[in-house]
């Protein structure tokens, strides 16, 4: 069954984390959707069933204050610091 298709699969859920239900809520305002679909489209992504999430399982805001901050510099710091952990120890792949 392709996920296209109508289902009549329903489930109760209950004691939701209140910022998961103002997640939901906030979804469902902003896309003018039912909370029903939110919350699916939610559990669809978390799930990584979406298409959006194809390629990644991660839900969540908490790292998007840092898109278009970074320098240059910034960018040559990181790589300088984390540049010993891309050095591949032959004895431990034997």
């Amino acid at each position: 069954m392709s996920h296209n298709e109508s289902f009549m699969t329903q489930l109760t859920l209950r004691d939701f984390d209140p910022r998961l239900e103002a997640e939901i809520r906030r979804l469902a305002a902003a896309e003018k959707i039912s909370l029903n679909r939110a919350a699916q489209k939610l559990m669809q992504k978390g799930a990584g069933l979406s298409d959006s999430t194809a390629k990644s399982r991660c839900i969540g805001r908490s790292l998007d204050r840092f898109i278009g901050t970074w320098t240059a510099a910034d960018a040559k710091e990181l790589n300088a610091s984390i540049r010993t952990l891309e050095r591949v120890d032959r004895d431990l792949w034997k």
